[in-house]
């Protein structure tokens, strides 16, 4: 895998593209599920656009856009009291960098398939104190000497969750070709709100650390060097998964997949075979509320399922176990199971327990591969970095199809692949079988 060429600003500064009109000035609350310490970092987004876009013009509809989606363009600081985040809607602006790479769309492809550092030139780097310091919405437009575009957006996870990521990009590229917004955003994040006094009423694996005598395994492969392990599942893979646990346990695309992760994750590891290990993945509680929250609501609307497993009984080469697991873990998120949630995190000293889990992020169903601002859908489109959480990814122009991302050490990667693959070999094409 060769590293990308160096972009060329040929002089030119980032500018701070601030709202076209005037916009609210004031604090604006975030909830807990908002200021969760595991939400500390930036959603990055790569696409990469055959047909060439102006950049002025994307600017002028980040711009108008930014009048309704005003705190986009705040900044993320610290309570009076210190307790809590909020933004500060003073209209600062959004960062947005422009830069030059002498390489076409074809050859990007080519020669950087996947994740790796070199990408990170795509996206101008802020220098701040700390990640609060960081506007919460940067953005880079690198043209290509093809004529395409790769843009490459960081929108600060503690604003916004998959889903509204997804509803603001599309409503700028909706302002890129016309006037009226499809959603309204909806800001106020004090419903959800804690209870007073808060009441924590369910059990939350998901932030209980696993009693092990084993050491961490997420910083043991932290303390390794990480490469990305991509496998694409088309969808008669997908279906001969879901098969396996056909007719006695009818399960969904992403409960067949997940499982197959987490069984093969565990496999790869070579864990001993009475340890406990998680399984972590976001669920949209939107609708799970009652009531509902508002359409439009962009701030984080997920809260983490958890199921729990020997590894014994996920390296069996079944996984109808883990399906049931998933199905129960999800059954669990209910409205009250949603608000003792909320409460739990009042206390701040609460941490997400990713010691011995595995954590999967779902990005295929959010319609970020159909983003369109007028020069037609994206080649490519997927995370700018890797990391060991995994992603579940759209594949542009196959929407039934999955694209499955995880980072570990080289030697691991190698035995999840032939894992997540063995299971699968059959009759199909070879181009069913995707391993990237």
């Amino acid at each position: 895998m060769q590293e990308l060429p160096d972009c060329v600003y040929e002089g030119k500064q980032p500018t701070l593209i601030t709202p076209s009109s005037p916009t609210p000035n004031h604090s604006l609350h975030l909830s807990n599920l908002d200021d969760h310490h595991f939400l500390r970092f930036s959603i990055k987004y790569l696409y990469l656009f055959q047909e060439p876009l102006s950049s002025l013009t994307l600017k002028d509809s980040l711009s108008r856009v930014l009048v309704d989606y005003y705190p986009f363009a705040g900044r993320i600081k610290a309570s009076d009291d210190r307790t809590k985040l909020e933004v500060d809607c003073n209209g600062e602006g959004a960062v947005f960098a422009e830069a030059f790479m002498d390489i076409t769309c074809q050859a990007f492809l080519e020669l950087s398939p996947k994740p790796n550092k070199s990408w990170r030139k795509l996206l101008f780097k802020v220098q701040a104190p700390s990640f609060l310091d960081i506007p919460p919405l940067v953005i880079q437009v690198t043209h290509l000497r093809c004529g395409g575009m790769i843009l490459c957006t960081a929108i600060n996870h503690c604003l916004c969750d998959g889903i509204g990521t997804s509803q603001f990009l599309h409503a700028w590229a909706h302002a890129n070709t016309s006037a009226r917004l499809p959603i309204q955003p909806f800001h106020s994040r004090h419903v959800l709100d804690p209870r007073s006094p808060p009441r924590v009423t369910h059990s939350h694996p998901g932030f209980t650390r696993t009693t092990t005598t084993t050491s961490d395994i997420c910083k043991y492969l932290q303390s390794k060097p990480l490469v990305p392990a991509t496998l694409t599942f088309t969808p008669s893979l997908i279906l001969r998964l879901k098969k396996t646990c056909t007719p006695s346990l009818k399960c969904t695309t992403f409960e067949a997949l997940a499982a197959h992760t987490w069984c093969s994750w565990a496999r790869s590891l070579d864990l001993p075979l009475t340890m406990l290990v998680k399984l972590l993945f976001s669920v949209n509680m939107r609708k799970t509320l009652i009531p509902e929250l508002p359409q439009g609501y962009y701030g984080n609307g997920f809260v983490l399922a958890c199921a729990e497993s020997k590894v014994q009984d996920l390296v069996n080469g079944n996984i109808y176990h883990a399906v049931k697991l998933i199905q129960e873990a999800k059954a669990r998120i209910t409205d009250g199971y949603v608000r003792s949630t909320i409460d739990l995190l009042e206390d701040k000293t609460v941490k997400t327990d990713v010691s011995c889990s595995l954590v999967i992020s779902q990005w295929a169903k959010l319609g970020l591969e159909e983003l369109d601002f007028g020069g037609g859908k994206p080649m490519y489109m997927g995370p700018l970095t890797s990391d060991i959480y995994c992603l579940f990814l759209p594949v542009a122009g196959n929407c039934d199809a999955i694209r499955v991302q995880v980072s570990l050490p080289e030697d691991i990667v190698k035995r999840l692949e032939y894992y997540m693959v063995k299971c699968l070999d059959g009759k199909d094409n070879e181009e069913d079988n995707s391993v990237a």
